[in-house]
């Protein structure tokens, strides 16, 4: 088993990624530079966060053309896992793999904070170690975090249950409303209709360590072990 994470200029999450995979997880991981063309080997993508190409334009919207994303697509055609972090999710979004969009927050600010985010679809290869409702603690940190989506669209995505986080109440046990950058219904995660390809705006990778976590426990973990573990099967 091998997983790819792609490296782009002003990723600055990849060796967070990396750490998660191979040293807590024991996985075979490798940083993959955004030119490269030969991932073949790789049964698994991440596209971490950062702000590639200093968000130059608009997030993710240059990264969604390096020359690694074809190779992307035929991965998510593969139905390969591919996961997006952040600056990843926003990369994904800019290049068709998933529906929606990145806007600024709504209070015009970048955002640094812990928040809880609440599982809504369980069944997938992301989230097969988790329960339907459960609340997972992961920091947030993004200026372009706000997920959009009309009406209409929305309504798609929840006829495919494409919505796989929300955000919640960063007070543990406590499941109330909260939207700490204004996304459409509170959105912090959707995938593909094939459930294969992810991103979300939380970093699970800063949350895989309970030494990292102000909550004692490692969350975000159980979205690198549901991929993992799906890869094997």
């Amino acid at each position: 088993m091998k997983i790819a994470i792609v490296v782009y200029p002003g990723s600055n999450c990849d060796r967070d990624v990396l750490r998660i995979l191979n040293n807590v997880l024991n996985v075979e991981a490798k940083l993959i530079w955004h030119t490269d063309k030969n991932i073949g080997e790789f049964d698994g993508i991440i596209l971490p966060g950062g702000f590639s190409y200093g968000d130059y334009l608009r997030a993710g919207v240059i990264a969604a053309y390096s020359p690694i994303m074809e190779e992307i697509k035929n991965m998510a055609r593969e139905e390969k896992p591919v996961l997006g972090i952040c600056n990843g999710f926003q990369i994904l979004v800019e290049a068709g793999l998933l529906p929606g969009a990145l806007l600024r927050n709504i209070g015009l600010k970048f955002i640094c904070k812990w928040v809880g985010v609440k599982v809504e679809n369980s069944d997938t290869i992301f989230t097969r170690h988790m329960k339907k409702d459960d609340v997972q603690y992961m920091p947030i940190a993004h200026n372009e975090g706000r997920y959009f989506i009309d009406e209409d669209n929305l309504k798609e995505l929840k006829r495919h249950n494409q919505i796989v986080f929300r955000y919640t109440s960063p007070n543990k046990g406590e499941l109330e409303d909260y939207n700490p950058n204004g996304s459409v219904e509170g959105i912090a995660g959707v995938c593909n209709d094939k459930g294969n390809v992810m991103g979300l705006m939380p970093h699970p990778e800063r949350a895989s360590e309970k030494l990292l976590s102000p909550y004692g426990d490692n969350s975000g973990i159980n979205i690198f072990s549901s991929i993992i573990s799906s890869i094997g099967e």
